[in-house]
């Protein structure tokens, strides 16, 4: 007998519509391919004759465009319709990815042409990000959003840890180049998923005044919110000393008293778990002070560092790289909760791009001082200023009213930087869980 329509489960849940799925989808699909071709590309490199300082240029020319050119692709995001600009960007990535791999395949690929097509990946990277960040925020609606972000970034995270795992297993059994195939492959996958997303809701842009009068408006935008560009300082600091520990100083004081490279892959896979169970945590946790919360699991940031300085045994670094990962991810989540409901639509893709601008920026410069603070200052002395950086920051950050008191709300976003500090955030019903 036909189970009647009123007791059908849906497939789905209602906050989970055409467009998210079909973002969940893609970026599960370029991270499990992505995070392997990082690997792979170290590989590559070496395989050529590189060496380590060879692999940090190959890397350094992926983030050199991405940094120049995240402004502009935010505000050509809000000018354009973001669909196209994802596709675009997913063409280019696939073709630089593509002719990488033939290269490594076929012979023995020279820097320059590993840097020149990374440096390309990098740019469609940069017009990408921005983007997907604004058409991502613009698939949700109401109180679910919270929940919205967190099952996507626990489907990234996930892929991304996945990613990792069967690339290097990939690189061991078949060589880079194929890992780099599929990469390309991932890409051309990726972007079909995304020429299929619906923009019909969202409203014509009008004429602008161009490049510039946009890229001005989404200045005063980022600009004009304490709490925006306060937690962005924050991190611009943060995400340097930490990517510095985590590039630089880990992988020597593995080599020096962990045991190698076997023991760090492995902290490093721990971390990866533990974003994936923050995001599971926040999918039932809505913490009615969103930035609040988020910003108090940022301190455990700096716990890896100290634990590098001791340095701890592998299983306690291990543990602390789990909840590291755990906490971050709910500031993840808040994060992107509260960009959701504080910043108009129109205006998304560019406050992402200031966003992302300001969160990398730091991050090439740190890695270079790396070395020569550790001939300065010692390894044991650096790691503790790392260490001391994140908590400094962090508690600095809090000192901003808008960091404590931004509450959750289900109100439309208002155009202006107007602050929420009188919303309630008994507006929206928790959700079980920890709330």
């Amino acid at each position: 007998m036909t189970e009647p329509a009123a007791s059908r489960r849906p497939s789905r849940p209602a906050w989970a519509g055409r467009n998210y799925s079909l973002l969940t989808a893609a970026a599960v699909v370029t991270n499990l391919g992505g995070n392997g071709a990082l690997i792979a590309a170290a590989f590559a490199v070496l395989g050529a004759g590189g060496d380590g300082g060879d692999v940090g240029l190959v890397a350094a020319s992926r983030t050199v465009p991405l940094v120049v050119f995240l402004l502009i692709g935010g505000a050509v995001a809000d000018r354009l319709p973001r669909h196209r600009v994802m596709v675009a960007a997913n063409a280019l990535n696939c073709l630089s990815q593509g002719a990488f791999a033939l290269l490594v395949l076929t012979g023995q690929p020279r820097l320059w042409q590993m840097m020149l097509l990374t440096a390309l990946g990098g740019t469609g990277q940069a017009f990408f990000g921005p983007a997907a960040e604004g058409m991502l925020m613009s698939s949700v609606q109401g109180e679910q959003a919270g929940r919205a972000f967190a099952v996507f970034r626990m489907a990234m995270q996930g892929a991304g840890l996945g990613g990792a795992a069967l690339g290097g297993a990939m690189v061991a059994v078949a060589g880079p180049g194929w890992v780099l195939a599929a990469d390309a492959a991932a890409f051309a996958v990726a972007g079909s998923l995304r020429a299929f997303l619906d923009v019909s809701h969202v409203p014509p842009r009008p004429p602008g005044g161009g490049m510039l009068a946009d890229l001005r408006e989404g200045w005063r935008e980022f600009a004009g919110r304490p709490w925006l560009w306060g937690v962005v300082v924050q991190f611009s600091i943060a995400n340097a000393v930490v990517g510095a520990a985590d590039a630089v100083y880990g992988p020597l004081v593995a080599r020096d008293d962990l045991g190698g490279a076997g023991p760090w892959g492995v902290a490093l896979a721990c971390f990866g778990a533990g974003t994936v169970g923050g995001a599971l945590l926040m999918t039932r946790w809505k913490p009615r002070r969103l930035l609040l919360a988020g910003t108090l699991c940022v301190f455990p940031m700096a716990l890896p560092s100290a634990a590098l300085a001791v340095p701890v045994p592998i299983g306690v670094l291990c543990a602390v790289m789990f909840l590291s990962g755990t906490l971050v991810e709910v500031f993840g989540v808040s994060w992107m909760t509260a960009l959701h409901q504080e910043i108009p639509e129109d205006k998304l893709s560019r406050v992402s791009a200031y966003d992302w601008f300001g969160s990398i920026a730091l991050v090439p410069v740190a890695t270079a001082f790396a070395g020569p603070a550790e001939e300065a200052f010692g390894r044991t002395a650096s790691l503790w200023g790392c260490s001391v950086l994140v908590v400094v920051v962090t508690a600095a950050v809090l000192c901003v009213p808008d960091v404590r008191n931004l509450r959750r709300t289900t109100r439309p976003v208002l155009e202006g930087p107007v602050a929420a500090m009188d919303a309630s955030a008994d507006a929206e019903r928790p959700v079980g869980g920890l709330g």
